[in-house]
């Protein structure tokens, strides 16, 4: 059963239509915070005079919350950024700090930490100014090459630094999306954020990427309500910019058409946006987005946590991750059985060839 006043007010804060009517409870107030849009919604919701003293005090907690961490987020960009661009590194500013510029406001969009992606070529010099500029930071003790980021803790925020933006289980589509990446970040745009010149990923690789990201939440750590919220003012901001036949070309080269057409029937259905921008449009996978958006309110979207496989044998270790990798694609298979079956082919062909191939260090 879908929520249908929190659907209400996400859609009206997104939209920027006026406050809606209807009675703010804690279960309301709490599927807010859990799915990521409590910041959004609830600069409306105050406007509101028949609130609780608690309702009330939940809310601006949560909204001022929202704009002290983006203060502090903002002020260690800055000198990240500035640091870099003194050196000669040229990084381009993923996920939530650039997408909050798509809001309304944008203290409408909570982020927590600063994606930076620089590629490989420079992944390891973008590290040690990382270091110098914050030498107090905290620090992973190595920068391993296989790792999708390197991460650190600097005046309490997290500054990711990627080699890579998205980390693909299958060796071909990983070749595939390098070179879809390459192209997407190489033409990165413009954009200012209080005050400060950033870049952002091209639109029509962006569109792609979050899509893929919020799907790489969904089959592994979970994923909320405001990933699509993204990925719809995305889409609606950019609209005319987005290249359509090459975003066509990329969800096929990647298996990810089934998977965007889901997207696009849950972001016109419940989040507002216009059929009109919603590409590739198809009605025909409406009974899918229901069951995914119902899910994602009720958090059934988590990856079951197993437990811990101690086996010594490589190959029982091997097996075990394989028969893992599968659970998990048949767990999304009610979502996206297109999607599902290519993992489980890719399951079952790269983990024939590791099954049989040398151990590397880190596995």
């Amino acid at each position: 059963m879908i929520n249908e006043p929190y659907i209400t007010s996400v859609r009206a804060a997104l939209w920027g239509a006026e406050p809606i009517e209807m009675p703010v409870t804690d279960d309301l107030l709490a599927l807010h915070m859990r799915q990521g849009t409590g910041a959004l919604v609830f600069p409306s919701l105050l406007e509101r005079e028949d609130l609780s003293p608690y309702a009330r005090a939940q809310m601006k907690t949560v909204c001022m919350r929202a704009m002290q961490q983006q203060a502090r987020l903002h002020y260690t960009l800055s000198r990240a950024w500035t640091a870099l661009e003194d050196t000669g590194l040229h990084a381009v500013l993923m996920k939530g700090a650039g997408l909050a510029s798509l809001y309304p406001s944008p203290e409408q969009r909570e982020w927590g930490d600063i994606d930076l992606f620089v590629g490989k070529e420079q992944y390891h010099p973008t590290c040690a100014v990382m270091r110098d500029t914050f030498p107090n930071a905290l620090k992973f003790d190595e920068e391993l090459d296989h790792y999708k980021h390197y991460n650190l803790i600097a005046d309490g925020i997290s500054i990711e630094i990627h080699r890579v933006s998205v980390a693909l289980q299958h060796p071909l589509d990983e070749y595939r999306y390098g070179a879809i990446e390459r192209e997407g970040m190489g033409h990165a745009i413009p954009l200012t954020l209080n005050g400060l010149d950033v870049r952002v990923p091209e639109p029509t690789f962006n569109a792609l990427f979050v899509c893929l990201h919020a799907w790489e939440h969904m089959m592994t750590n979970g994923a909320n309500i405001r990933q699509l919220c993204d990925h719809a003012l995305l889409l609606h901001h950019y609209a005319s910019a987005i290249d359509k036949p090459r975003l066509k070309h990329y969800l096929r080269a990647l298996h990810m058409t089934d998977v965007w057409r889901l997207f696009m029937a849950v972001e016109v259905h419940y989040l507002g946006l216009p059929e009109s921008e919603a590409l590739f449009y198809d009605s025909s996978v409406l009974s899918r987005a229901k069951r995914l958006m119902d899910d994602l309110l009720r958090g059934a979207l988590h990856t079951p946590v197993s437990a811990p496989y101690a086996a010594t044998n490589r190959f029982a270790r091997k097996w075990h991750t394989m028969q893992e990798r599968i659970a998990n694609a048949r767990r999304m298979s009610p979502y996206s059985p297109a999607y599902a079956r290519h993992l489980i082919v890719t399951t079952w062909l790269h983990g024939a060839v590791r099954l049989f191939a040398k151990d590397r260090r880190w596995e």
